[in-house]
């Protein structure tokens, strides 16, 4: 059986994963742009400009493709081994419960390097989640 579970017709493979945070969303937000960043981004500085370039200490670089303010960023990702990017959601949406946090990555390049993002994003969800406890926990 051939596994082609997110393998798109024309952008090469991608992957989505999702939590919902026991926050408000202007908490989330403000956590994912301030002290939060450096979970799920790295340590940077990030402007929300299009077009925008970024550099990570771990030497994951892009650009900010667009940003719809406290709903979604997009932008280019691409870690310094790689020899091509991918596009990376971030998005916050309200719920009853909370703020969903999202993070979908697009143009991947094969099923291991899927995988591989798989597991990475539901690291920084779940540091996320603890993050954000302590900031709500604070306040």
């Amino acid at each position: 059986m051939n596994n082609t579970n997110g393998q798109t017709k024309d952008a090469g493979w991608d992957v989505g994963v999702r939590k919902t945070v026991d926050a408000p969303l202007d908490v989330v937000w403000v956590f994912l742009l301030g002290k939060g960043l450096d979970i799920w981004l790295g340590n940077t500085r990030l402007s929300l400009e299009k077009g925008a370039r970024y550099e990570t200490d771990d030497d994951i670089s892009g650009h900010i493709i667009s940003v719809s303010d406290k709903s979604r960023i997009r932008m280019t990702w691409q870690p310094g081994e790689w020899d091509h990017d991918s596009v990376l959601h971030v998005t916050v949406k309200t719920t009853p419960i909370g703020t969903t946090i999202g993070f979908e990555q697009e143009r991947l390049a094969n099923r291991d390097e899927r995988k591989i993002m798989l597991t990475h994003w539901k690291e920084v969800l779940d540091r996320l989640q603890h993050g954000l406890l302590e900031v709500t926990k604070r306040s």
